[in-house]
């Protein structure tokens, strides 16, 4: 996960390993509040006027639930990360927040295989960034999905010193369950266990109203 050399994994494929965890639960993907039950068209009954039970009570359409992936499919319904208020904010606290939204994206593009969300915040200059999105899109291809690699931040600390180019950093402790490389027909192609959690650098910018990873890296001790 810390190193930069590139690893060649099964079916040809060739995973660049950036220097961060190769890979929300905020709001879920494809839900729909329901509209309340339409009650019908016709005039009432008298009888039917003067019951406080003639009217029906809606039924709300129930939220699809998430699936995390396993050994018989992918993710369905995967819950996308939300962008926190603070997180918009150029401050210590905002730099953090988005760096811990940061990897939630991560976690949802690595689930989902969607790396729309993950590629706005990660533009062209961050190379690590557009290589783990290579290896997500490639590996979501031609019926093959991920199960599990899912990511937490139980630590994101930055001491918010805005360097000569303008960025700033934040380091990060990243925690990754382990991770299977599923083939369409449903066989490992790789496993890869548990490891300890990771320390990563985010070296981020601050545009537009808005903040942007330009690279990331490791915290080697």
């Amino acid at each position: 996960m810390t190193s930069h050399n590139s690893r060649t994994f099964g079916d040809g494929m060739r995973f660049g390993a950036a220097a961060f965890v190769v890979a929300g639960s905020l709001l879920l993907a494809g839900c729909s509040g329901g509209a309340p039950a339409d009650p019908g068209t016709s005039s009432p009954t008298a009888a039917e006027s003067t019951s406080p039970s003639a009217t029906p009570t809606p039924t709300p359409t129930p939220s699809a639930a998430y699936k995390p992936a396993d050994a018989s499919g992918p993710a369905q319904n995967v819950p996308v990360p939300v962008l926190p208020e603070v997180a918009k904010t150029e401050t210590k606290e905002g730099a953090e927040a988005f760096t811990k939204y940061w990897f939630s994206v991560l976690s949802y593009a690595y689930e989902t295989g969607d790396v729309a969300l993950f590629d706005s915040i990660a533009p062209v200059p961050c190379d690590s960034c557009q290589k783990v999105s290579k290896v997500i899109k490639d590996w979501h291809s031609e019926g093959r999905w991920l199960v599990g690699g899912q990511l937490s931040t139980p630590v994101a600390n930055s001491t918010f010193i805005k360097g000569q180019d303008g960025h700033y950093q934040v380091a990060a402790q990243v925690h990754q369950e382990p991770l299977s490389y599923m083939r369409a027909d449903g066989t490992v192609a790789r496993t890869d266990p548990q490891t300890p959690d990771q320390g990563n650098l985010l070296i981020l910018a601050y545009e537009n109203d808005g903040w942007s990873v330009v690279e990331v890296g490791s915290i080697v001790g």
